[in-house]
């Protein structure tokens, strides 16, 4: 089978689609014949050698955590989950034509591979910041980088559970965020005072790691009601930097009820192949993400 590996840390030029050994669904796990990987920051920020705390890995290593496929071989201990079922989740080497999850679903209906690729880490991750940030129904949450794929899972999310927010991306999304149930407003010189005018803030999230975090807690009068998950200077400022996954089970769950519901749908900006992937990380380093970018293999 082919993945996308890398034998050194670096830029995206470290990548290369190489052949190997198909990997084996151990106890508890699932092997999938992957039809759609996640591209998410994490994947670039281990490349780079940057968060290995969290991610310890081997050199050389693969690359992904997040996919959609077939399952075609069962770990141990496994039950409620069959060959030939089609599910997304989390695993490792999720940049290959083979990957073992350790998390999964079944697909709702109406979903494409696609599209399913990209929702498993970025709705943990929406779920968790909006969970340790504190925010509540009537209070209005700040997003700054918001059009993005965790942004656009947060955006919802929180409108389904009656907060309100307000989103900060480029000018070309203003349109996108207020589609999501957003207030929206462009970032860039005066974004605060813009922020100010669409009402007090109770909690804010920095998604985008653009040095905004002194604004933010100037925003919201407590750096406790700021999260952020880009910035990992943000503790030196006062603020939780959150880098730690919750339960992913969970999150999946969680993600088949609002897309079952309508009430959570990501798209995807751009689909690259496997051999597209240093590509995908360049264009995913450059941010200015509207919803998801996936490898389709």
């Amino acid at each position: 089978m082919r993945k996308v590996s890398f034998a050194e840390f670096g830029g995206p030029d470290v990548l290369q689609l190489v052949d190997a050994e198909e990997p084996h669904a151990g106890p508890g796990q699932v092997r999938i014949a992957v039809r759609a990987a996640g591209v998410n920051p994490v994947d670039w920020r281990i490349r780079e050698g940057q968060i290995l705390g969290a991610h310890p890995i081997e050199l050389p290593s693969g690359v992904g955590v997040d996919a959609s496929g077939v399952v075609d071989e069962v770990g141990e201990g496994v039950e409620g989950v069959e060959v030939g079922d089609r599910v997304f989740g989390e695993g490792s080497s999720t940049y290959a034509e083979s990957a073992v999850l350790s998390d999964w679903a079944r697909m709702p209906e109406g979903l494409t591979f696609e599209e399913a690729a990209g929702y498993p880490s970025v709705v943990e991750t929406a779920l968790r910041v909006i969970r340790e940030v504190g925010v509540r129904s009537g209070q209005t949450l700040l997003v700054s980088g918001a059009s993005g794929g965790v942004g656009s899972a947060v955006l919802q999310i929180a409108h389904d559970r009656g907060i309100v927010v307000i989103g900060t991306a480029g000018a070309a999304n203003q349109d996108y965020l207020r589609g999501l149930g957003a207030l929206a407003t462009t970032y860039g010189q005066g974004w605060v005072e813009r922020v100010q005018q669409l009402g007090r803030v109770d909690a804010a999230l920095d998604l985008a790691g653009s040095g905004v975090i002194r604004e933010l807690v100037e925003l919201t009068g407590d750096p406790q009601k700021v999260i952020s998950i880009a910035d990992p200077g943000a503790p030196a400022l006062g603020v939780r930097f959150s880098g730690v996954a919750g339960s992913v089970p969970e999150a999946l769950a969680e993600a088949v009820d609002l897309i079952s519901r309508g009430k959570l749908r990501i798209p995807i900006e751009k689909s690259y192949t496997l051999a597209e992937a240093a590509a995908a990380h360049v264009d995913s380093q450059a941010g200015h993400t509207r919803g998801r970018r996936v490898l389709i293999v």
